[in-house]
């Protein structure tokens, strides 16, 4: 049973002067280089995202390797600098795969024990040189299974719905063996690994379902524990949702500031007003919620499933209402294709049930403070 009260110093759910400086920075390079119609352009291409992009973020400005510990090519700075970059980066609507790389892959891999893939992947993602996901993490029997073939290990099976599951260099699985779950790092070659993209709501953020031939894989660490890299999946996720719901606001303020109705802008209409005023006490409490799940990933608390869960409940609810003010007080223009409001719609969609849904999350929540257990199967 979890503490019902958190244990994190409230200055570390403050931004640093450094942290705000990052995002000044990252709001500037993204302002440039991934508006609505890069994203759009980017879309079409059969990597799904802007590689040149890719490459100076993480050479420029060194996103990749903010939370990889400098003995494995990265910065040594912690999950909360990373945190401001996700958050820019869903404020962006920015498509490339940095959350199942530089969040899910690269603490998968930290969370292992297993320095030998730690330091033979960690600093090729820190210089953006490799792209990595999972796959496997979220079911309770995964349905790829590793076996001995010859000196090494193979993959058989499948993992469907896996972020950038048909561009990913590296694919860090969780597969059974005889002995119980465990990871296993596999480079996906094409005669031993069939990649399919799925089509899905969120284009922005492609997925695939991947099937494992005998696909050669090296085993990471000696566990299959996985809760904690998931847990960080989750607050990365939040702090794309709260970036998201921002662009959403602040978007909206300024076309109700201008749209004039009846003489005067619409902005300045009491019901504009109230339904604007419910969406900022809600992304208020969706920082709050982020800010101390990201303080729990940094410090490796205790309390991370806790404050996961409750940031991926609130942050959700907030991106979905968000997006929906974004649409309705845009009006007609609000419901075009040629509006950016629907590619911010389909992302909070589909963020809310990447890592379970809201009730998933409550259920949770209640069984980790002790106020429901779960069933006996």
């Amino acid at each position: 049973m979890h503490h019902r009260h958190p244990d994190i110093d409230p200055q570390l759910l403050s931004e640093t002067e450094e942290q705000r400086e990052l995002r000044t920075v990252l709001r500037d390079f993204f302002t440039e280089a991934s508006g609505p119609e890069d994203v759009r352009k980017h879309l079409a291409t059969p990597r799904g995202h802007d590689e040149k992009l890719w490459a100076r973020l993480a050479g420029e400005i060194g996103v990749h390797g903010l939370a990889i510990p400098e003995e494995f090519g990265g910065s040594g700075f912690t999950f909360a600098e990373l945190a401001v970059a996700l958050e820019e980066a869903g404020r962006a609507l920015y498509c490339a795969p940095l959350l199942p790389t530089v969040v899910l892959a690269a603490h998968a891999l930290l969370n292992s024990g297993g320095r030998q893939a730690c330091a033979r992947y960690l600093p090729r993602i820190a210089d953006g040189t490799l792209t990595a996901t999972v796959a496997g993490f979220e079911e309770a029997e995964p349905g790829v299974a590793a076996e001995r073939g010859g000196p090494g290990w193979v993959l058989r099976g499948t993992a469907d719905f896996v972020l950038d599951g048909a561009g990913a260099d590296l694919i860090v699985v969780r597969a059974r063996t005889p002995e119980g779950a465990r990871l296993f790092a596999c480079e996906p070659a094409v005669d031993a690994c069939s990649r399919t993209p799925r089509r899905v709501l969120d284009e922005t953020r492609r997925q695939a379902l991947v099937e494992f031939r005998g696909a050669p894989a090296t085993p990471v660490g000696e566990s299959g524990e996985v809760t904690a890299a998931l847990d960080a999946g989750r607050a990365a996720l939040a702090a794309e949702q709260v970036g998201g719901s921002g662009h959403a606001l602040d978007a909206t303020v300024e076309f109700v500031a201008q749209r004039q109705q009846f003489g005067r802008p619409i902005g300045s209409f009491q019901a504009v007003k109230h339904r604007l005023a419910d969406v900022l006490v809600a992304l208020e409490a969706a920082r709050s919620a982020s800010a101390y799940a990201t303080a729990c990933v940094s410090l490796a608390s205790p309390q991370l499933p806790v404050a996961a869960s409750a940031a991926a409940a609130v942050c959700s609810e907030t991106y979905r209402l968000a997006t929906a003010e974004y649409v309705q007080l845009h009006g007609g223009i609000g419901f075009t294709w040629e509006h950016p409001a629907h590619l911010y719609v389909r992302r909070a969609r589909s963020s809310e049930v990447l890592f379970g849904t809201s009730d998933h999350h409550r259920t949770r929540l209640a069984e980790l403070v002790g106020l429901t257990t779960r069933p006996a199967a």
